[in-house]
């Protein structure tokens, strides 16, 4: 069974969808848009995602199943080892892959993410700590990365 459901948190709507029991997509949307099938799954998503908004959750654990290349996939799993209130850069995740020179496709990766903030691509920066881009907008991932206390 596949679906989505949208639910309304501080950052704007969130859209969740799902397949199977796990969830292959998490984004917050520029507008809203209707609620989708709501479920059991999308319900602890949405908590999990509200705890982390009010700084009581640093990680997530519900079901994930993110859909993308090897080498995409391969990137997400460096994204979830970066820890909740710092940063890497995109040349910090190539080395963490064993690939030192694919620097531009691990941004090309990390811009495909499907499951923001649950594999948090808002934790690379740019050489130096730049902000640089993110899927939702520098706003959003600048609001992410101060929730999380790192000064930009």
């Amino acid at each position: 069974m596949s679906g989505f459901a949208v639910y309304a948190t501080r950052l704007g709507p969130a859209r969740i969808d799902y397949e199977d029991g796990a969830v292959t997509g998490l984004k917050i949307l520029a507008e809203p848009a209707g609620p989708g099938e709501p479920n059991g799954l999308t319900e602890l998503v949405w908590r999990q995602l509200e705890e982390y908004l009010d700084g009581a959750r640093r990680g997530f654990d519900f079901p994930m199943e993110p859909r993308g290349t090897d080498f995409q996939r391969r990137v997400w799993a460096a994204l979830g080892e970066i820890p909740y209130g710092e940063t890497r850069s995109y040349g910090d995740i190539a080395r963490a892959i064993g690939r030192p020179k694919a620097a531009r496709a691990v941004g090309a990766a990390n811009g495909k993410n499907p499951v923001w903030i649950a594999v948090p691509c808002h934790r690379v920066v740019g050489s130096g700590g730049r902000l640089t881009g993110y899927a939702g907008g520098l706003e959003l991932k600048q609001k992410l990365l101060e929730l999380e206390g790192v000064q930009c």
